[in-house]
């Protein structure tokens, strides 16, 4: 649930996290974040597997496809690195992707204040429906609910995919940070109005 939700169902008897947006609709906003669940866990894991000397460095990791399969993120902890306490949040969603089936994982990220958003995998095991979901969404609440030169969008994921939207924010006036690993797409690195680096976080985020 975001933070402006939560407060309205302390005061007015509960307000749902899908109503997250519409409850917050007038109210002075803050930060709205979207986050890559796939993209952060998968690469979280390439960063993992050098931290492990799985893989001599980050390109290895990647072009020989090493992956540190025990590494998890807790859904908390990134939770309180992209909605800190002292700033009201607008929106908090996370977009995921089956396989695997598995709801009790997205209960976990909607108990950590995340709304979820879940899509099948297409016959060829890609999420595309997941990064245009976040970009749709992001471009949508940005036009109805983000004030410019007031509001802040974090996004939470590393594809230079996200470019054209980030650019689209920016130029109406609202600020896009990034947060991601140090091997975001150079491109997203040097578009978004700030990066967030979470390899030195990579300890504290896992599960």
């Amino acid at each position: 649930m975001c933070w402006m939700a939560d407060q309205l169902s302390r005061e007015a008897g509960g307000v749902s996290a899908t109503n997250c947006v519409a409850a917050c609709r007038g109210i002075r906003m803050g930060i709205f974040v979207y986050v890559d669940n796939s993209n952060v866990w998968i690469e979280g894991q390439r960063v993992s597997a050098v931290a492990r000397n799985l893989a001599p460095d980050i390109v290895t990791a990647m072009t020989d496809h090493v992956l540190d399969t025990s590494w998890s993120y807790d859904f908390g902890r990134l939770y309180g690195l992209a909605c800190p306490d002292d700033q009201l949040i607008g929106r908090s969603a996370l977009f995921g992707s089956r396989p695997p089936p598995n709801d009790s994982l997205w209960h976990r990220a909607e108990d950590e204040g995340f709304e979820v958003f879940v899509h099948d995998r297409n016959a060829a095991n890609r999420e595309k429906k997941v990064d245009v979901h976040i970009a749709t969404t992001m471009t949508e609440d940005s036009y109805e609910y983000m004030k410019p030169d007031r509001d802040i969008a974090l996004l939470v994921a590393g594809d230079g995919d996200y470019v054209p939207v980030i650019q689209s924010l920016q130029r109406r006036g609202i600020p896009v940070r990034c947060m991601f690993w140090a091997h975001a797409s150079r491109e997203l690195r040097e578009t978004c109005s700030e990066f967030f680096d979470l390899n030195p976080h990579l300890e504290f985020l896992a599960r």
